[in-house]
């Protein structure tokens, strides 16, 4: 199968296009900058360049594809959300949607299958309510990001498509993302809970994370949301627990809530939003985690010995 990837070079995409070309898939990844990518993914995949002012272009390179996985998007957590950065994260998700789709209606043939992607921010601070994929959306920043994020690409249906959306938690990985952030004040002694720590952090494996996407590409009922998290999901200072007795370090100190909205303003949502997420859907596709609770996935993890995340 012919997959193309846009957004390819993050932490999921490179992941995601590892584990297509070792399962036998062809894959191209669009990218802003090609000649940067190069050493960030794996040497059989093809690049293309993402040239949002050129739908035929990119409509070229879609019509022998069979697959889109849709990723693209500014990193949320990359700083405080200035009034230009704030436009910059909504602008590349909404106009990338727009892009695509345009590009998709000018191609023929053009792929059967959209997997758009998407975040459990989508449901908003909900404190300890558990949440599937029919609970309402949120209200906030992010939440609304999450709407029109996932409405970019509704009209993909219309051209006869299957679209399935990906509502990603907390991935966790050695090669970036969360956990190394986590990791590093818990080695020095200094690690403990944001906030109350009571707030809720639907997580997922990285390797969890791609093997759900690659089924749901090849899942042909697979329609709609789907929440890709752990199918338990912890609090803040349950997490952090559980990796401090992985290092054999304490983890007694608190960063007060009012410090984080100081430091980082608007973005410590993403920080202190609880989202009791649970991949209902997912598991009723017949998904099977290989990493189900935390402890298994820390143990992968945290271990020296493992040499590789992907299945």
């Amino acid at each position: 199968m012919h997959i193309a990837i846009t957004g390819g070079t993050g932490l999921i995409g490179r992941a995601l296009a590892d584990h297509l070309l070792r399962h036998g898939h062809q894959v191209t990844i669009f990218t802003r900058r090609p000649e940067q990518a190069r050493p960030k993914v794996p040497a059989p995949a093809t690049i293309a360049r993402w040239t949002p002012e050129d739908p035929r272009t990119l409509a070229q390179h879609l019509r022998p594809v069979q697959a889109v996985v849709h990723l693209l998007g500014e990193n949320i957590a990359a700083g405080r959300w200035t009034a230009q950065r704030r436009r910059a994260i909504y602008d590349s998700r909404i106009q990338g949607g727009r892009t695509l789709m345009t590009a998709l209606r000018l191609a023929q043939p053009r792929p059967a299958v959209l997997i758009q992607a998407s975040a459990v921010g989508y449901y908003g601070d909900r404190g300890d309510e558990i949440l599937d994929e029919s609970a309402p959306p949120g209200d906030d920043f992010l939440a609304r990001l999450c709407v029109d994020w996932e409405n970019s690409t509704a009209a993909a249906e219309n051209l006869g498509m299957r679209r399935a959306i990906i509502r990603t938690g907390v991935v966790l990985s050695r090669d970036g993302g969360a956990l190394p952030r986590l990791l590093l004040p818990i080695r020095l002694g200094v690690g403990g809970a944001l906030g109350s720590g009571r707030q809720w952090m639907p997580w997922i494996h990285l390797a969890d994370e791609v093997a759900a996407i690659a089924f749901l590409i090849t899942h042909e009922q697979a329609r709609g949301a789907f929440n890709l998290t752990a199918p338990e999901p912890v609090t803040n200072l349950e997490l952090t627990r559980a990796i401090a007795r992985r290092l054999h370090r304490p983890a007694f100190f608190r960063v007060p809530a009012v410090a984080l909205r100081l430091l980082f303003g608007e973005m410590s949502m993403v920080l202190l939003s609880s989202q009791r997420a649970v991949p209902r859907r997912l598991q009723q596709a017949g998904f099977t985690f290989r990493y189900p609770t935390l402890d298994t996935a820390l143990e992968h993890l945290l271990s020296p010995a493992q040499p590789t995340e992907a299945p």
